[in-house]
């Protein structure tokens, strides 16, 4: 008898969350397609015409607000979504400002609150 026989049909999956600070995904997107902003909820009438999505995951998941905070300060991006329960924050911009933006949030965790950090990727 396989595992999905024995558990009639059903599936169980496990998420773990291991505590620290980091960073465990950042990623620009230059020049996304237009249904990638509409999967993920941006209007791309607006969003479009800015060419870049910035993708970040971290823990613990509350400082994504922090990070949001300081791209919004740090750079002319628009905000597309903050989560504070999973740690996921994406904004678009210009590719220019969306770099300088993920920039800003990934030198401020790691000088000042002293988080491991991914490499920042981009497509």
């Amino acid at each position: 008898m396989d595992f999905l026989n024995q558990t009639e049909g059903k599936m169980r999956i496990v998420q773990e969350l291991v505590p620290g600070k980091q960073v465990t995904l950042a990623h620009i997107i230059a020049s996304p397609d237009p249904i990638i902003y509409k999967k993920l909820g941006l209007d791309p009438q607006l969003d479009y015409k800015r060419a870049a999505i910035c993708v970040l995951s971290m823990s613990p998941a509350e400082i994504s607000v922090i990070a949001g905070d300081i791209a919004l300060k740090s750079a002319s991006i628009d905000m597309g979504f903050i989560d504070r329960f999973s740690g996921t924050l994406i904004f678009t911009g210009k590719v220019s400002e969306v770099e300088a933006a993920l920039e800003a949030i990934m030198t401020y965790l790691r000088e000042k609150l002293g988080f491991t950090l991914c490499e920042i990727t981009r497509t």
